[in-house]
């Protein structure tokens, strides 16, 4: 029995659907995402930004304070909670770099007492 040929066509479409589905998700903490962007680096974009949010949770911060909605007020709890922008020109590969540091820079902080 032969498989059908509309399976490669439907793995297609649901990567898309993932994928878009992952850019929304990134869309809606603020980050840019760029309609060139392969589904690999909209997966590492959102895993960049994920552990930017673990490692502010961590010490203490509160995201619905440190990442508004788009348009809305920004008053942190602490400036470096604040998620990183992405630059209009910026790869993905530049901006996960600056979200790496930025963690890092925050899991060096002194936990809360």
């Amino acid at each position: 029995m032969t498989q059908p040929t509309s399976a490669p066509r439907e793995d297609e479409s649901d990567l898309a659907r993932v994928t878009q589905n992952l850019a929304a998700r990134l869309r809606q903490r603020g980050v840019a995402v760029h309609d060139d962007e392969s589904s690999e680096e909209i997966v590492q974009l959102l895993e960049a930004v994920e552990s930017f949010e673990r490692a502010v949770e961590s010490r203490g911060g509160d995201l619905m304070m440190d990442e508004p909605p788009a348009n809305a007020a920004v008053q942190p709890d602490d400036p470096a909670f604040l998620l990183p922008s992405r630059a209009d020109d910026e790869s993905a590969a530049a901006y996960i770099e600056r979200m790496s540091a930025a963690t890092e820079g925050i899991r060096r902080r002194a936990r809360p007492r």
